[in-house]
C-alpha cells in the first residue's frame, strides 16, 4: 500500500494511461479523483471492482477551462480533505505534418497537452501541497518531446500516425515546466517529474503500425508499464528524485 491514505487526481482517466494510473493508485491505498472530457464510469466501476473499499470521486470537465478545474479540485479537498499527487495525463495528438497543421489543431494540442498541464499543477501546489507541505506531481510527456518525433517509429514507407508538430513541441514544453517547476517547489516538500512513454497501446494509437526495429525491447508498450513507473514517482519513496524524466520506451531512446 504504498501510497494508502493519499489523494490522487489523473487526467484523462477514462481509458489508457490514465485508467492504468487510476487503478494502480487505487490498488495502493490512495482515493482517487478521475477527471476526463469523456465519461469514467467505466474506469469508477473497474476499481470499485477491485478496491471495494475505494473512495472514488469523478469529474466530466474540459481541463482547459482553468475556473473548472478550481472548482473541481476544491470539492474534491472538500470531499476527501487533501490533494496528495496530480497525474497529468489527459492529451491531444495532432497526426498532421507541418504544411497541412491548422492553427485550430496546434492550439488543441498544445492548450491541452501544456496549457492544462500547467492550470492544474498551479490550482493542486496553490494552496493544498503547498500547504501540506507535501507534493507529487507527474506530468506525461513523451518521447517526442526529446527527440521531436521521428518516422522511423512506423513501418518503412508509411507516416500515418506520425504525430504531428504540435504534439512534439507541447510535449517538449511539458518537460520543460517539468524541471521549472521541480526546481521552485523543491523547498515545500513537492516533487515535480516526469514520465516519457514511447509507443503504448492504446486509443490515441489504435489502427498505426509501428515499427520495433529502434527499440530494445521488441514489444508495444502496455498502460500498465506506464502505470507502475507513474507509482513509483507518486510514493513517498521517491521523495529525493524529481525534475527528472522517467523514459518508458522499450529503450527506443537511450540517453
Amino acid at each position: 500500500m504504498r501510497v494508502k491514505d493519499y489523494v490522487a487526481v489523473i487526467t484523462g482517466a477514462s481509458r489508457g494511461i490514465g485508467a492504468g494510473c487510476a487503478k494502480a493508485l487505487a490498488r495502493e491505498g490512495a482515493s482517487v479523483v478521475l477527471l476526463d472530457l469523456l465519461s469514467c464510469e467505466e474506469t469508477e466501476s473497474q476499481i470499485k471492482e477491485m478496491c471495494p473499499d475505494a473512495k472514488v470521486l469523478s469529474f466530466q470537465l474540459d481541463i482547459r477551462n482553468q475556473r473548472r478545474i478550481k472548482e473541481v479540485l476544491a470539492e474534491a479537498h472538500r470531499e476527501l480533505g487533501s490533494i496528495d499527487i496530480l497525474v497529468n495525463n489527459a492529451g491531444t495528438c495532432s497526426r498532421l505534418d507541418l504544411e497541412g497543421m491548422t492553427e485550430e489543431m496546434w492550439d488543441r494540442d498544445i492548450d491541452t497537452n501544456l496549457k492544462a498541464t500547467f492550470f492544474l499543477t498551479q490550482a493542486a501546489i496553490y494552496p493544498y501541497m503547498k500547504h501540506q507541505q507535501y507534493g507529487r506531481i507527474i506530468n506525461i510527456s513523451s518521447i517526442s518531446g526529446l527527440n521531436g518525433g521521428h518516422i522511423s517509429s512506423l513501418e518503412e514507407g508509411s507516416t500515418k500516425g506520425r504525430s504531428g508538430p504540435g504534439y512534439a513541441a507541447s510535449k517538449g514544453g511539458v518537460i520543460a515546466f517539468t524541471k521549472w517547476v521541480a526546481k521552485e517547489v523543491g523547498g515545500l516538500g513537492i516533487t515535480c517529474n516526469s514520465v516519457a512513454p514511447g509507443a503504448v497501446e492504446t486509443a490515441i494509437t489504435k489502427g498505426v503500425t509501428y515499427s520495433l526495429n529502434n527499440q530494445v525491447v521488441k514489444r508495444m508498450g502496455t498502460p500498465e508499464d506506464i502505470s507502475e513507473a507513474v507509482l513509483y514517482l507518486a510514493s513517498k519513496e521517491s521523495g529525493y528524485t524529481t525534475g527528472q524524466v522517467l523514459k518508458v520506451c522499450g529503450g527506443a531512446v537511450i540517453a
